[in-house]
């Protein structure tokens, strides 16, 4: 595939880059009336001109959650990484991803953001990075595109109440509802190096 940049594109998204270098946050241009609303959710030329950044989505995944369920912290190893680019359909999510980049300035840092269905923000995590989320309303559904397909031998994770990150996830433990697999995932510091 060969994408091209115009010169004329429409841009119909703004972008700001976080803390956390090659992180960022989108937030469209909603066209609203009393019939609904529309917006665009991707444009590759859009997202090169803000980012300076192509990336070639190969999969798309939707996941739907109750209110608790923590997905998370995951990532791939090697040649598997994966940047993602994620949005709330329905609902609300804390979204958070942690810098395991060893040459990064923010190497074990995180960012956190609200994504909802009201102000349709995405947050574009580059490879490089773990990933989880926790749904802070019911039936919120979440959808994530990924540069790189799914590898279970690649998979890995890092516990969500890791010390060492100590993330806010913004409800209560007792709220919080993990997957089994999620439940048993490395502390930060016995992550294979």
């Amino acid at each position: 595939w060969l994408w091209r940049v115009s010169s004329a594109i429409a841009i119909n998204m703004e972008a700001e880059e976080t803390y956390l270098k090659g992180c960022f946050i989108f937030t469209p241009k909603v066209f609203e009336d009393s019939r609904g609303y529309f917006f665009e959710s991707f444009n590759i030329a859009t997202f090169k001109s803000l980012t300076g950044v192509f990336v070639d989505f190969v999969q798309d995944n939707q996941s739907l959650s109750s209110k608790g369920v923590l997905r998370g912290l995951h990532f791939q190893t090697g040649e598997y990484k994966q940047a993602k680019l994620v949005r709330t359909i329905k609902g609300s999510v804390l979204d958070v991803c942690v810098d395991l980049r060893k040459e990064s300035k923010t190497y074990r840092q995180y960012f956190s953001i609200v994504l909802d269905d009201k102000k349709h923000q995405q947050l574009f995590i580059p490879r490089g990075f773990a990933h989880g989320f926790v749904a802070l309303e019911n039936n919120t559904i979440i959808n994530y595109m990924c540069d790189n397909y799914y590898n279970k031998s690649a998979e890995s994770g890092i516990i969500y109440n890791d010390k060492t990150l100590n993330i806010d996830w913004k409800l209560d433990n007792s709220e919080l509802i993990l997957s089994e697999k999620d439940k048993e995932l490395p502390k930060f510091e016995n992550l294979l190096p």
